[in-house]
């Protein structure tokens, strides 16, 4: 057969059977080539590491939101912080204790913030303080957004939704409506294209501002989804568009997004296959963010401890983790809510009150190694031995860092000829000293099997850029 490319760059697909497909992308991308004359079709790229941008006290953090150009809003623990461009914050109230998400949004001059039970605040920045909402008429919020003038919120427990007074903060009695399309709770809603859409636990309805006198807000006729909501935190916007962790009459757990009025599916089986073996999923979060003209929407499973990432520019899936410096185990990533603000992407931790920037210059986890692996599709043969000679990754190499680990960057491959249940121990080669650009990342007599998956792992704090891989194979008989 000889030495010839085969298709090692490519999202995560770990199936059901791990003999029908057994691919995994950890803390990598794919990207494609817009050019039609690169190298190859596309590439791996390291996912961004977490460079240290605030450390607030209390945590963990709960909320961010960029109020102006200069001014934004964070939630750590039960502390709220006005923060400035340069990651400077200043406590400017409280709220309830708690550790899950809240959700806020602004009018421009005050921002409402609901807890996700019967708790409620009106923050304002140019002030600074935090008011919390006394009026017996406020039922308590689980996710809030704004439209037209009008703050609006759903009422935990209940298919309600209540909406502000028009361009202000007071609320009245009367201004509350019921989704009525499906007799099911409202779970959350979003505000998109200046339309308001009502997840349900099993149904999706859309609502515009009809200028109506008595109440504003009335259905879209015919912006029915008979799709509802998995999780209150999993909604976010992202690509013209709004995604979700979806539920229905029949089962849970597709990612969908809005194409018009219709769900579209972007989760595949290996996907919902990760998802359907988590014991909960009702707690999953998601934030969404751009960045190189990728466009992001990472889904936190806190229970599980896994972090799963859709591509809208490629459809593709990839997953992030985190590695415990301590223990030395995979986790869910560090980042649970986002914003962007002073021209970086903010992410909060989960656990504790660290704000990070996003950046795809930085090759730790706040100084902690990014584990990066990659393991590829099947080789076989048609059940025949295949000798394999030699594999080499096409990468990018010479990038050793002066001093210290990463001064003589490590790839390790593994291979498993059983479909992924069983490894070989790891072979090391160098990706290259600093400025060794013609260094390459080879191994040769690789044994023989019949069916082969092989797996990279990098954990050196150094640049990933993997292009294409080329193997020396033998067919045998």
């Amino acid at each position: 057969m000889g030495a010839a490319s085969f298709p090692f760059v490519g999202g995560s697909y770990t199936a059901r059977s791990r003999t029908f497909d057994a691919q995994r992308t950890l803390n990598l991308y794919p990207e494609m080539s817009g050019s039609g004359t690169s190298r190859s079709v596309a590439a791996l790229y390291g996912t961004p590491g977490l460079a240290l941008w605030a450390s607030l006290a209390g945590g963990p953090v709960r909320g961010l939101l960029r109020f102006n150009e200069t001014q934004a809003l964070a939630v750590v623990g039960s502390t709220v912080y006005a923060l400035t461009t340069a990651g400077v914050g200043v406590a400017i109230g409280s709220i309830s204790a708690g550790t899950a998400p809240v959700s806020m949004a602004s009018n421009g001059t005050t921002v409402m913030l609901v807890t996700g039970g019967a708790d409620g605040y009106f923050i304002d920045p140019a002030a600074g303080t935090v008011t919390a909402i006394t009026d017996p008429d406020f039922l308590g919020g689980v996710r809030v957004d704004y439209i037209d003038g009008y703050f609006v919120w759903n009422v935990p427990g209940t298919g309600k939704f209540q909406i502000s007074q028009l361009l202000g903060t007071g609320i009245d009695a009367l201004d509350f409506a019921t989704a009525e399309g499906s007799p099911d709770n409202l779970l959350a809603l979003i505000v998109d294209h200046r339309e308001l859409w009502l997840m349900g636990v099993s149904s999706t309805e859309v609502w515009f501002n009809s200028g109506n006198i008595d109440f504003p807000f009335e259905r879209i006729q015919g912006a029915f989804l008979e799709v509802g909501c998995a999780a209150a935190a999993s909604v976010a916007k992202m690509d013209n568009s709004t995604f979700w962790l979806a539920a229905d009459d029949r089962g849970q757990g597709m990612v969908m997004r809005a194409q018009g009025y219709q769900p579209q599916r972007v989760s595949t089986h290996a996907v919902e296959y990760a998802i359907g073996q988590m014991t909960s999923i009702s707690d999953a979060v998601a934030y969404t963010y751009q960045q190189e003209g990728h466009s992001f929407y990472v889904l936190n499973f806190p229970a599980a401890g896994q972090t799963w990432v859709y591509d809208a520019s490629t459809e593709q899936w990839h997953e992030r983790a985190w590695r415990d410096p301590l223990l030395a185990t995979l986790g869910r990533h560090r980042a649970q809510v986002h914003m962007a603000f002073a021209g970086e992407n903010i992410v909060g931790d989960w656990e504790t009150g660290n704000l990070y920037r996003l950046d795809l210059d930085t090759y730790t986890d706040n100084g902690a190694p990014i584990v990066r692996t990659r393991r590829c599709a099947h080789i076989a043969a048609g059940g025949r031995w295949q000798f394999f000679r030699s594999l080499q990754v096409i990468m990018e190499t010479g990038v050793g860092l002066a001093t210290g680990q990463g001064s003589d960057p490590q790839a390790m491959l593994r291979w498993s000829d059983d479909g992924g249940v069983t490894w070989s121990s790891e072979a090391w080669v160098s990706m290259g000293k600093m400025g060794e650009r013609r260094a390459r990342a080879l191994w040769r007599r690789l044994g023989k099997g019949r069916d082969r998956v092989f797996e990279l792992t990098i954990t050196d704090p150094v640049p990933v850029a993997i292009v294409d891989a080329v193997l020396d194979v033998e067919a045998g008989t």
